[in-house]
């Protein structure tokens, strides 16, 4: 078996026997810390839960600012989501079991991971959410940058709808703002549209809900 699919094989929606049992207490208990911690100390609103299906495949994309992001996308939802990681952290002792046991898997950053996106793939064909960056890394400044292609690829070979999420303030933290979370209507890949047009699409979504939330503009 190579690497790629040896990772692929290690994660599961629903993993059995003593593994699974403490992936669910982990994830259960980060859940209700990490969303109590967020509403007290950052003052977190959430706004357009009712746009990420309840349950199914669905892509997340999300802008990135900081480390915080998935487990403040993650603790504003009530179903489980998984999200990857840059494999440097899984390298980390005790660290990284702690990271797959709270949904996340290993992607390369240096090059394209086939084995991350088949992960990816079989996480969605599942009927499983996954939360996806489309700068692929983050931005400090809290400035949106453009986006790679792969969430567009990702929608194609999947056919999961694409729910574009703005998380606000996250990149000041350590400042204790308010911190915001905003999901928009779910977007589908139009019949014959490459993935790079579907990803600045996606982006150009993002880029409303910030605007929305910069301007107080709630529903």
């Amino acid at each position: 078996m190579s690497a790629d699919e040896s990772v692929s094989a290690s994660v599961s929606l629903n993993p059995g026997g003593l593994a699974g049992f403490v992936s669910r207490i982990l994830y259960a208990t980060g859940h209700r810390m990490f969303r109590i911690l967020y509403a007290v100390v950052w003052r977190c609103t959430v706004h357009g839960r009712e746009h990420v299906p309840a349950a199914g495949p669905v892509l997340l994309a999300c802008n990135h600012a900081s480390f915080a992001d998935p487990p403040l996308v993650g603790s504003s939802l009530d179903r489980p989501l998984y999200f990857m990681a840059k494999e440097e952290l899984f390298r980390i002792p005790l660290f990284g079991a702690v990271l797959r046991g709270v949904h996340a898997f290993p992607v390369r950053r240096s090059r394209g991971d086939v084995g991350a996106f088949r992960t990816a793939q079989r996480l969605l064909a599942a009927g499983g959410a996954l939360i996806l960056f489309p700068e692929g890394r983050r931005r400090r400044d809290g400035v949106l940058g453009p986006p790679k292609a792969g969430v567009g690829w990702l929608a194609i070979q999947s056919g999961a709808p694409v729910v574009p999420v703005y998380v606000h303030n996250t990149h000041r933290m350590a400042r204790f703002p308010s911190v915001a979370v905003r999901f928009g209507p779910p977007l589908a890949v139009n019949p014959g549209e490459p993935a790079d047009a579907f990803a600045q699409r996606v982006m150009a979504a993002i880029a409303g809900l910030q605007e929305t939330v910069k301007h107080g503009r709630e529903n």
